[in-house]
């Protein structure tokens, strides 16, 4: 029996901090069984985020630089390094039980790499993975960020796909702590503005494909 997925579209300009405590309620309804699993999606404001493995070295830019770029700094909770979120940009935020679902962590993110996968397919993009780094990858840029955290077997945080995303502010950060590789985008790589509510249509679609919802 497929599970519920509820859906919100928290729409453009999205302060991280706002977002982010927005989860932990969210997270903690789902615990208790409050609620069903949540997507949220969304386009925030520029910000680096530094995870819970991140180094302050792979912030390349000054507290100047920063504000002259308009990019706001801040620590999280989700696993891995630094990382960047925008306009133009999707970041989807599941809320998920993995018990309920059946699915072990490494199992989920693969998961999530496959919705992104066939997500970018739909707009003539080949991506895949990388044995070593998760996300989803396009030769040696990468597409989409994946950064999570599980708690009483409940995820937050998510995924970060590049749609119109403004490439040049990923040249303030070490992204992921991975040298020697890029950041591309659907736009980039389509050489097509994409409309960023049928990419959210797509993405709704799809992950309740992959992990077997019925959509709320």
């Amino acid at each position: 029996m497929a599970g519920v997925l509820s859906i919100i579209d928290l729409g453009i300009g999205q302060g991280y901090q706002d977002v982010f405590e927005m989860q932990q309620r969210l997270h903690a309804r789902r615990v208790a069984g409050e609620i069903p699993d949540t997507l949220l999606l969304l386009e925030h404001r520029p910000v680096y985020t530094l995870g819970t493995s991140a180094s302050e070295e792979h912030v390349l830019w000054n507290a100047e630089a920063l504000a002259e770029q308009g990019i706001e700094l801040v620590t999280t909770s989700r696993g891995g390094d630094v990382t960047y979120h925008g306009p133009g940009q999707l970041v989807g935020y599941p809320i998920v039980h993995l018990g309920e679902q059946g699915l072990k962590v490494l199992e989920y993110l693969t998961a999530l790499e496959e919705v992104l996968i066939r997500v970018a397919a739909l707009y003539g993009v080949n991506a895949g993975r990388d044995g070593r780094n998760r996300g989803v990858w396009v030769g040696n840029s990468k597409l989409a960020a994946l950064g999570i955290r599980v708690s009483r077997q409940v995820t937050m945080h998510g995924f970060a796909l590049n749609v119109n995303t403004r490439l040049s502010d990923y040249g303030g950060i070490v992204a992921c702590g991975l040298q020697g590789v890029g950041a591309t985008s659907l736009q980039h790589l389509s050489d097509t503005v994409l409309d960023m509510a049928e990419v959210k249509a797509g993405i709704a679609a799809i992950f309740a494909e992959v992990l077997n919802y019925e959509v709320q």
